[in-house]
């Protein structure tokens, strides 16, 4: 592939994933701002509970987060809870200390004007 078209690949590949959050902007949708554990990082404290920061409030009642272990299976959560301060923070604790390992997370929220946003993000714990 000659330098111009990888450009305009590489171009257009970054283009789609800010449209992503963009598009859910536009859609109403919430938007994950960040997460405790954070996304993609590596933790060496006990995580017992995990913490998703969106844009907008979330009606916590109505969305799902899933966290998967470093076997691949689902770890026991809570049910999704809104932070009593803030609507914009979902909660998941955990029935004891995730032990270290690589975790996936999937979530889907429903933001307060009713619209579902989806994704995944992975932290590990060392």
């Amino acid at each position: 592939m000659d330098r111009r078209k990888l450009l305009i690949a590489s171009a257009g590949l970054a283009s789609m994933a800010s449209t992503s959050s963009a598009f859910a902007r536009f859609m109403g949708g919430a938007v994950l701002d960040h997460a405790v554990p954070g996304v993609g990082l590596t933790v060496s404290q006990p995580v017992r509970a995990l913490k998703l920061y969106f844009d907008l409030g979330v009606v916590a009642s109505l969305s799902r987060i899933r966290v998967e272990g470093p076997t691949g299976t689902t770890v026991p959560a809570g049910a999704p809870a809104n932070d009593p301060a803030d609507q914009q923070i979902v909660v998941v604790g955990f029935g004891h200390p995730l032990p270290p390992g690589t975790y996936s997370v999937s979530w889907s929220v429903v933001s307060i004007n009713r619209r579902t946003t989806t994704g995944t993000f992975h932290f590990r714990v060392s």
